[in-house]
């Protein structure tokens, strides 16, 4: 939806989550305690994380390394999740997320924008939808490589909420000017046509839209 909503825009895409999910990877390739904030903060701090289209797609290179896909298996998600309670980690990541979205132009997805990367965003959008919804589109996206049972990926989606919505820094809230989608019955297309009327209705009410 994101990426599609950039597309109609003509903005930058930017996945933050693919940043914990990159450092998530990185930790596991190289040993990282993903309960030590202070050296996975440095591990971040020394990785080269970019995004690249590529034809349609919105590619993560990783020092060098295209893991669009790695990113995405179930024990990177898992360890994404660990990794992004770290208030260390959190506050390297988000300094870069800002660095990429300073000029404006920016379409932005992730658990913590509107409340802590732009808490000043022109518009906020809480994308919402059943814990089911959700586990179904996962287990049936071909982008999400060692996909396991409906029933676990269930379980997974329900356990990272959990720990995102408990973490002390940065929780996974709404903000409170932005306005809440619920997807559970809707389409992606449907979603970002939600949204372009948003993004004309804050055109017309202050002209403009950076």
């Amino acid at each position: 939806m994101a990426r599609l909503l950039a597309h109609r825009l003509g903005y930058t895409y930017i996945d933050s989550g693919a940043m914990y999910r990159g450092l998530a990877l990185l930790a596991l390739d190289t040993g990282a305690r993903l309960d030590d904030g202070t050296a996975l903060a440095r591990l971040a701090s020394n990785a080269d994380m970019r995004f690249e289209w590529r034809g349609s797609r919105n590619h993560m290179l990783l020092n060098g390394r295209d893991v669009t896909e790695t990113i995405r298996t179930p024990e990177v998600s898992d360890a994404a999740s660990k990794v992004s309670v770290h208030a260390e980690v959190r506050a390297e990541l988000v300094r870069r997320q800002r660095e990429l979205g300073r000029e404006g132009g920016v379409v932005m997805e992730g658990r913590d924008i509107g409340t802590k990367v732009f808490p000043y965003a022109e518009l906020k959008v809480f994308l919402d939808a059943s814990l089911e919804a959700r586990s179904q589109r996962r287990f049936l996206d071909p982008d999400v490589p060692g996909q396991q049972s409906r029933a676990a990926v269930l379980r997974e989606i329900a356990e990272r909420d959990r720990r995102d919505q408990d973490r002390a820094e940065s929780p996974l809230i709404p903000a409170p000017d932005a306005i809440t989608v619920d997807s559970t019955d809707l389409t992606i297309e449907q979603v970002v046509e939600k949204i372009m009327g948003m993004v004309d209705a804050a055109i017309q009410k202050s002209g403009t839209l950076t």
